[in-house]
């Protein structure tokens, strides 16, 4: 009986982590709240290990896929379907650049930092060259994620 409960305890706390992960929505939308065009809302999320994010078509023809290099090492990119949802787990620290395809030149970006902690991709990711408004919307979201790991350090 002893063994019984100790097994079902260290179940319990194998599984812990599992059960406190968050699930996060970003919108995909053609007109933000601000009125911008192309947008994710919210176009940054701070996020812990373990967390599922989910980008939801609310309108327009959208996809979500990741940026080539703004992925934290070892970290597998995803491209989502036209005009579907697309979830991911995101697994390891860091930053996560986000994308929509048909609008990534007109500024259709988004950036999730993954972890309290400092990024430890923020200067690769900082180094990606974006095209048209993408360019300035990025830098505005590696600004605000450069200034909360100054804040938190």
């Amino acid at each position: 009986m002893k063994k019984l409960i100790l097994s079902a305890a260290l179940g319990a706390m194998v599984m812990a982590p599992a059960a406190f992960a968050e699930e996060h929505v970003i919108e995909m939308r053609n007109t933000g709240s601000d009125r911008q065009p192309m947008v994710f809302e919210p176009a940054y999320l701070e996020i812990a290990p373990g967390d599922t994010v989910t980008f939801v078509n609310a309108m327009g023809v959208h996809n979500a896929q990741t940026i080539d290099g703004m992925l934290p090492e070892g970290v597998e990119g995803f491209v989502g379907d036209m005009n579907s949802d697309v979830s991911f787990i995101a697994s390891e620290e860091g930053l996560y650049g986000i994308k929509c395809l048909p609008h990534y030149g007109m500024g259709m970006v988004a950036l999730i930092k993954v972890g309290d902690g400092e990024a430890a991709n923020l200067e690769a990711a900082a180094s990606v060259r974006h095209p048209g408004r993408a360019r300035i919307r990025m830098a505005d979201l590696l600004a605000q994620a450069e200034a909360d790991q100054d804040a938190g350090s």
